[in-house]
């Protein structure tokens, strides 16, 4: 398998590490955080304008058909600068949920206020209860004549605070952890019934606490068919692991690069530690664990295509190591850094976390490695 880029990915990653390098300055991002909408208008309006909010979307919906791989060149790029526009959560999640449940016909005009940036959407998804299971869901949806009544909780809803739109996941039958049954529905983030507890995350996004009180929608909120929201559902949580994991890649490189430049210039004993064969072998190993992840993540993001349980397999091989490798690469920077690596005006500590936290999303290791093993079981069982 050619793992290398064509010379249209290549010219993917140059635009955005541009727009990057002159959009997100260190103390460019830690101003964009503490704003009330934690992310920038103005640079969320260059991402559309640019087309990077058409990537991932096929032809039919408008959008440039990008697959995984150069879903990773956007998001590893997006890591380097440690972005917190709500890509994810608008684009990647609920967008590639629109673009598998719509048919051809109605994908362009779902999708266009996405592409446009004119309009942010969130997937409400998780739950209290569910913990990382996507498809334990508890939020029902009763048939009321022609319309819907949505009642239940949703858990760290990423984006979920200043989405114009919610996409909810809810039972409209069968009984949990079964994946029958399941619908989606559209629903304005200000709709009567709607209650939203935003907050900043511990890594500089923002997320929301989202209560639905007999929420009441027409029958042209149901997504696609209705029951069938499983798939849809899992093709979005696949593309979304591929992004935290290519995001995790781009923010373990720079965390790698600092941590490089301050044992060169860090002085003790009058030279610097950086000398110390002990730290270039804990250098070198925090490489090491960064390629894992970049191959592992590169290695999936070409396997949304493979069959489903290959498929399943790399991404959770993916996201288990990104968990294992990255808080190796974070615990390290922060240990190489000494004091300066736990102080907020230092970048690394803000690597750190990003790179922390992304374990923590879309099922943490522990979840992916037993997911992992159940697969393997699976397949050796039928083979």
């Amino acid at each position: 398998m050619d793992f290398s880029y064509s010379d249209e990915q290549r010219m993917l990653k140059d635009m955005v590490d541009r727009v990057v390098a002159d959009q997100y300055s260190f103390e460019q991002r830690e101003k964009i955080i503490k704003s009330d909408t934690g992310y920038s208008p103005e640079v969320w309006s260059q991402f559309a304008e640019l087309g990077l909010l058409a990537v991932p979307f096929s032809e039919a919906a408008g959008g440039f058909n990008g697959g995984g791989a150069e879903l990773m060149v956007v998001a590893e790029g997006f890591g380097r600068g440690l972005v917190v526009e709500p890509y994810l959560s608008t684009v990647v999640l609920a967008g590639t949920f629109l673009d598998a449940a719509l048919g051809d016909d109605a994908k362009a005009e779902a999708l266009e206020p996405i592409i446009s940036g004119e309009q942010k959407y969130a997937l409400a998804c998780y739950e209290p209860n569910g913990r990382y299971d996507p498809f334990w869901i508890e939020t029902t949806a009763q048939k009321d004549g022609d319309s819907y009544v949505l009642s239940g909780k949703k858990a760290v809803v990423l984006g979920g605070d200043s989405a114009d739109r919610l996409l909810v996941i809810a039972r409209s039958s069968g009984d949990n952890p079964g994946k029958n049954g399941l619908s989606a529905f559209l629903v304005d983030g200000n709709a009567d019934g709607v209650s939203r507890d935003g907050y900043t995350t511990f890594d500089g996004h923002r997320a929301a606490e989202i209560v639905l009180d007999n929420v009441k929608v027409g029958a042209d909120a149901l997504v696609g068919e209705e029951g069938g929201a499983a798939v849809p559902l899992q093709y979005a949580l696949d593309r979304g692991i591929i992004a935290l994991c290519a995001e995790a890649a781009g923010a373990m490189e720079v965390a790698c690069d600092l941590t490089l430049d301050y044992i060169k210039e860090r002085k003790q004993f009058g030279v610097p530690i950086g000398s110390f064969q002990a730290l270039q072998h804990r250098m070198v190993d925090m490489r090491i664990s960064l390629e894992k992840v970049r191959s592992l993540a590169l290695w999936a993001a070409c396997s949304l295509d493979a069959p489903d349980a290959e498929r399943r397999q790399r991404l959770a091989a993916a996201k288990a190591m990104v968990s294992k490798a990255g808080r190796h690469v974070a615990e390290e920077a922060i240990q190489l850094f000494g004091g300066m690596g736990m102080m907020d005006e230092s970048s690394i500590s803000h690597y750190a976390k990003r790179i922390v936290l992304i374990d923590h999303y879309l099922g943490d290791g522990n979840y992916h490695t037993d997911r992992l093993i159940d697969l393997l079981v699976e397949e050796n069982a039928a083979a």
